[in-house]
């Protein structure tokens, strides 16, 4: 594969956290709002968990992307703010957390509009970068992605590097996402419904996946959610990446925007 990154960078990794909390639960199963354990189970992400994760960050001066719904970003203003003082980019995630499939496009546009206004009121900048709750589009989505002057999507699976997106209202860079290098498939558990992996297992998946992405030079990019990689033992798994990444030469720590925006910028020259 040719080398696609700039300098001697070798592989760029991107970290990102969506900060869904309980906006997913609440939107997919109304009635759990009745059940306070298993909503207290996503409230930790913004409570408990994206504070550990921020404070992870600082130490190993490590730049993210944090992907959040309106909806939560409402509730928790201060830790919206907290996550772009701390240098940090915010990210559209939805209003409530609402698959755009789920939604007409009138709909569509209107929770897009209403997550702009809501992030940019609250974070002080514009959204530049979105993330599809559910990592699901509809044929309308990038065409409104475009319209309103995003940079960048990162719901889609075409590759293992960053590439262009058309629409009809114009090109957008793709930051892809992958189920192996998501929390959520690993992580995540409702009674009766299987298993968890153990946090060893997640760390050797993870491993063999950025070994992977060194060898051939593409991207690593990680999507976590504090509810779940927030608690102890998988944020260790998270630190211990982290260190065996840094073991590498060559290798960048890049938020999603800056990566995209590169990508866009070098295309024009």
């Amino acid at each position: 594969m040719a080398e696609i990154w700039p300098g001697n960078t070798k592989c760029t990794v991107m970290l990102s956290f969506d900060l869904d909390g309980a906006s997913a639960l609440l939107h997919r199963t109304p009635e759990a709002a009745k059940h306070p354990s298993r909503v207290s189970a996503s409230e930790f992400g913004p409570n408990v968990g994206v504070h550990r994760i921020l404070d992870l960050l600082d130490r190993y001066e490590i730049p993210a992307s944090f992907f959040v719904p309106g909806w939560i970003a409402e509730r928790n203003e201060d830790t919206v703010r907290d996550i772009v003082r701390r240098g940090h980019e915010i990210g559209h995630h939805g209003y409530m957390h609402e698959p755009p499939g789920s939604m007409d496009a009138d709909e569509e546009a209107e929770v897009l509009d209403r997550g702009v206004r809501i992030l940019e009121e609250i974070a002080g900048q514009r959204p530049l970068g979105y993330r599809s709750p559910s990592w699901e589009l509809t044929q309308h989505s990038l065409g409104f992605l475009a319209e309103r002057g995003f940079v960048y999507d990162s719901s889609l699976m075409g590759h293992d590097a960053p590439y262009f997106v058309d629409s009809p209202n114009g090109r957008l860079v793709e930051i892809p996402v992958s189920w192996s290098l998501d929390d959520a498939p690993y992580y995540a558990f409702s009674p009766g419904r299987g298993s968890m992996n153990t946090p060893g297992d997640v760390y050797e998946a993870w491993e063999w996946e950025f070994d992977g992405a060194y060898q051939y030079g593409t991207a690593f990019i990680l999507t976590m959610h504090p509810h779940i990689s927030g608690r102890l033992a998988r944020l260790q798994v998270l630190e211990r990446l982290i260190r065996y990444i840094r073991g590498h030469d060559h290798v960048a720590f890049e938020r999603h925007i800056d990566v995209a925006e590169s990508w866009r910028d070098n295309e024009r020259e």
